[in-house]
């Protein structure tokens, strides 16, 4: 009688003991459901394309540089044919920061990649894109790394609108807005301004005259030691929904959003840091 007693209490307190292990395991498996929760990481940002597809795309302003150095060379890419493939333009001064650039006098765009050539066609960097989809990598013959960025290339630009109504049946062009920002966006005072890239601070200065209307010239002062600001040339500056936008003697645009204390940085960030910095008044 007693062992049977016995035996009762021994089951019902191995009982109560199995079902606290099972809330502990309960509780346990809770915990880690939520901290898996909280880790798991935000829906990733929306990509838009800045590479181009097609040679139409590859049109306008490149950045090359040597990985791991602070050799850089900004270059044109033109749509004209050459003697070697299409042209490209860059400073002198190319030759000396990036010496390969000596041996390239062309490029081209095939079978969806891109290639720095000769004047033999021969390629002296075939490129290649990242995994980023944002920039693309050659290496050359010695091992040397190189990146090549777009900064502001026809593959970048939004398409246009599509016109419709009388006036685009009748081929007349789409009206210019020349709205001017409102009272609550007063947009960036004219003056001048210095350019800062990621270690050089004031490479080159630009003076932005008084807006009188919906654009307004800029000028690039003497003394400017940015290769790509000058490759770029812009020719007037405009103000509209929260951007300044800088547009180039060939169409090309640069949009820049405000940081505070009169700087404004490069949007999107691609490429080598642009960052403007009022440092005068009118």
């Amino acid at each position: 009688m007693v062992r049977r007693q016995g035996a009762a209490h021994a089951g019902a307190r191995d009982a109560l003991e199995r079902a606290a292990v099972r809330r502990v395991l309960a509780a346990l498996l809770l915990a880690t459901g939520a901290a898996r929760a909280q880790e798991t990481p935000p829906p990733p940002e929306l990509f838009v394309a800045s590479l181009p597809e097609t040679a139409s795309g590859v049109p306008g302003t490149w950045d090359l540089s040597r990985d791991g150095s602070t050799r850089r060379c900004v270059m044109t890419l033109t749509g004209e044919s050459g003697e070697a493939g299409r042209r490209l333009f860059f400073p002198a001064g190319c030759r000396k920061a990036l010496p390969i650039m000596n041996g390239i006098a062309g490029w081209l765009f095939t079978d969806g990649t891109m290639r720095l050539v000769d004047r033999n066609l021969r390629p002296v960097l075939m490129f290649a894109r990242r995994p980023d989809q944002r920039s693309l990598l050659a290496k050359a013959e010695t091992g040397e790394a190189y990146s090549l960025v777009p900064l502001q290339i026809q593959a970048m630009r939004p398409p246009e609108p599509a016109a419709s109504g009388p006036a685009a049946e009748a081929g007349a062009a789409p009206p210019t807005s020349t709205a001017e920002p409102t009272a609550s966006e007063p947009g960036p005072a004219p003056g001048v301004y210095a350019l800062d890239r990621y270690q050089d601070q004031d490479v080159c200065r630009l003076s932005l005259a008084p807006r009188d209307g919906a654009a307004a010239p800029v000028h690039v002062l003497d003394g400017c030691r940015d290769n790509g600001l000058a490759i770029f040339d812009p020719v007037t500056w405009r103000y509209a929904s929260g951007r300044l936008t800088l547009v180039a003697k060939r169409g090309h645009v640069v949009n820049l959003v405000p940081m505070g204390d009169g700087r404004w940085r490069r949007d999107p960030e691609t490429g080598t840091t642009f960052l403007l910095r009022k440092i005068e008044g009118p």
